[in-house]
């Protein structure tokens, strides 16, 4: 008689390596299975389009991985708990193993189905898989949760992280399957694939690559967007190629290795740990894609302006920098760090357009777009967030540009209507002598737009918004 297998059950944590659910699953002694379920409950929320082209050539090189290793892998569709009890069912499964999730929906669905689960006689266990630490077991001295992140990061620095997990043993090797997206893939999707290696080994690569070529130019060079000296792992992390825990683990060992690194070390793992205090916000807060942290920011007063924010999704504000990280966003499914800061400024203060509808756009288009990292970092810029940019502190688009985007490459790539400006004028068209508008092939209004907004006029406006609210 062929034994019961052990499930996992993978969600966002797509690799083999430092896989906690995985590990244990594998160190039972039963067959192994592992499973994704592209879960239709009403009350999580839908992956975004851009995500749902990553998530199915995620799936594809996680197949291969499993099959390499001996696992097998089903991909299914449905209601979780109703999926996940006839396959448990239909299997005769034992034991059942997945890494936690953190938003609020995706807990309560979580606890209903081992709760459920448990009731047909299977073994249940969740794993700390996705954090560096658990968002209960770092509390500030009050034994409350974290609202300023400067405190969460010196804390979360002396905590020791634990080393990651290896890769399950390999058994005999299965043969590959072609595995179902699930989704539909958006139409303009494919156009991405030139800018991505999909997977646990393009995750792995290109943290090396990183760490070998960028990071030590990271802490002044991370600002400036025409350089490719970010990590990227973004995506890899949104979808569990990578673990936290061995970014931390590999940047560590490289400043052991090299301690003229320690520097830049410090300021990536920082950055890492912004993701943890999203992800601690997450857990402690009510929905934070559709809840201000701050209450008083749900009596603001936002415009409805659906042509300023369709000008800002398009790429045609007539603010070049903007243009330039819009565009980014729609042809890579990313942008650079800083320039997401300009864009979301831009929308919530600027154009004083809820940052909701920003964020559902950044859902839509980003591969990176994180449950917990993407409206946190949202409420951070629009002001309502925790530990957020003070009300006055409101982005100068062409000021920023000038400092990080000096000679005007990043604007130049993305904005090819406006390339033969010259630097004083690629990021304020609208100065610029019409001699050298002429000289350069620019028609304002007609081949490239004119400002929608003036950025002083609209800059008052929004202090007067968020001082009317105190």
């Amino acid at each position: 008689m062929t034994a019961s297998p052990t499930l996992v059950w993978l969600r966002n944590d797509l690799r083999l390596t430092d896989n906690p659910a995985l590990h244990a699953a594998a160190h039972d002694g039963r067959p192994v299975i592992a499973i994704y379920v592209h879960e239709t409950d009403p009350e999580l929320r839908p992956v975004g389009a851009a995500a749902r082209w990553w998530l199915h050539h995620s799936l594809v090189a996680l197949e291969a991985d499993l099959a390499q290793h001996g696992i097998a892998f089903e991909v299914l569709s449905g209601r979780a708990g109703a999926v996940l009890e006839k396959f448990v069912h239909d299997k005769d499964a034992a034991a059942i193993h997945w890494n936690r999730r953190y938003a609020p929906a995706e807990r309560d669905l979580d606890a209903a189905t081992k709760l459920k689960l448990r009731e047909t006689g299977i073994t249940v266990t969740s794993h700390p898989g996705n954090l560096l630490v658990e968002p209960w077991m770092i509390e500030t001295g009050q034994h409350k949760p974290y609202s300023v992140f400067t405190p969460f990061w010196k804390s979360l620095r002396n905590i020791p992280i634990e080393a990651p997990l290896p890769a399950p043993k390999k058994r005999a090797a299965r043969k590959t399957r072609s595995v179902d997206g699930g989704y539909d893939i958006p139409f303009w999707a494919p156009k991405m694939a030139q800018y991505w290696t999909i997977g646990e080994a393009g995750a792995r690569d290109a943290l090396g690559a990183f760490l070998d070529e960028r990071l030590a130019d990271y802490p002044d060079g991370r600002d400036i967007p025409a350089k490719d000296l970010t990590s990227r792992l973004s995506p890899h992390l949104r979808f569990g190629e990578i673990s936290p825990r061995q970014i931390w683990r590999a940047a560590r060992m490289r400043a052991d290795a090299e301690p003229t690194l320690a520097g830049s070390v410090e300021k990536f793992l920082s950055e890492l740990a912004w993701r943890e205090f999203s992800y601690h916000q997450l857990y402690h807060r009510q929905d934070i894609a559709e809840i201000s942290m701050q209450g008083k920011y749900e009596g603001m007063r936002w415009r409805h302006a659906p042509n300023d924010l369709a000008a800002w999704q398009a790429g045609q504000t007539g603010i070049p920098i903007i243009d330039a990280g819009m565009r980014e966003l729609w042809e890579t499914g990313y942008m650079h760090n800083r320039v997401r800061m300009l864009v979301a400024s831009f929308l919530s203060k600027n154009l004083l357009t809820d940052w909701r509808l920003g964020e559902k756009w950044f859902w839509d288009c980003l591969v990176d777009a994180d449950m917990a990292n993407n409206p946190a970092s949202w409420q951070w810029v629009a002001g309502s967030g925790l530990d957020a940019a003070p009300y006055f502190r409101i982005f100068n688009p062409v000021t920023q540009g000038e400092r990080f985007d000096a000679s005007g490459d990043y604007v130049r790539c993305w904005v090819p209507e406006i390339a033969e400006l010259s630097d004083k004028f690629v990021h304020k068209p609208w100065e610029a002598p019409a001699s050298d508008l002429t000289a350069a092939g620019i028609v304002l209004g007609k081949t490239y737009p004119r400002p929608i907004a003036d950025l002083k006029d609209t800059r008052q406006r929004a202090l007067d918004a968020s001082a009317a609210l105190s």
